[in-house]
């Protein structure tokens, strides 16, 4: 009798659970300033007032994406006094968002216009992030 799925390639986990944390792994990057601020602290180690004068936000805002991106793993903080420098915690996240970079080359225009990620985003109460189009 044949299986009513296809058997596992292994390129996911074997459980819901493990799933979820590779689907919050990619939802890490899935922010604009995000993505804008992982660059700019991929070579050196910056302060938050220069990843502030980077990406052109206030304070509060890039303080939230750089504690989410410290959260997931993605950045390392190193606290002196009242200030914090953050650097990338693995250097082979840049690799990752060159492979994604190219993947999107050859999507981009089905990803410019999907809807579908709007709306989800949407109901998840985030505003609809835009690609560049």
């Amino acid at each position: 009798m044949a299986e009513p799925f296809p058997i596992s390639t292994g390129l996911l986990p074997d459980n819901d659970a493990g799933i979820g944390v590779l689907a919050k792994f990619f939802g890490g990057l899935g922010d604009v300033t995000r993505l804008r601020l992982l660059e700019f602290v991929l070579p050196a180690e910056h302060s938050v007032s220069e990843c502030v004068a980077h990406v052109g936000l206030s304070q509060g805002r890039v303080s939230t994406h750089l504690r989410c991106l410290a959260d997931c793993g993605y950045v390392q903080v190193r606290r002196a006094g009242r200030h914090a420098y953050y650097r990338v915690a693995d250097p082979r996240v840049a690799q990752l968002v060159r492979l994604a970079q190219s993947l999107a080359a050859r999507n981009g225009g089905a990803l410019a216009t999907c809807l579908s990620l709007d709306e989800a985003s949407a109901a998840e109460g985030h505003s609809p992030r835009s690609l560049p189009g």
